[in-house]
């Protein structure tokens, strides 16, 4: 069996959390997308300034 290229990035981790965080990766990685959280809104709420018209009369209401 092939050990996975893994980095421990700061500090020092034994080769018991090395295994939980990757069993845990790899479960995560395994498990079905879930469907979109919509919090009562399905457009932004905000404009893009690069999609506004380059001019606005100074009499309208935008």
């Amino acid at each position: 069996m092939s050990t996975p290229d893994i980095r421990v990035e700061k500090g020092h981790a034994e080769p018991e959390e090395v295994a939980a965080i990757t069993a845990v990766l790899l479960a995560r990685a395994a498990a079905a997308p879930s469907a979109p959280v919509h919090r009562g809104r399905l457009k932004a709420g905000w404009r893009r300034l690069e999609r506004e018209p380059g001019f606005r009369a100074p009499h309208s209401w935008h």
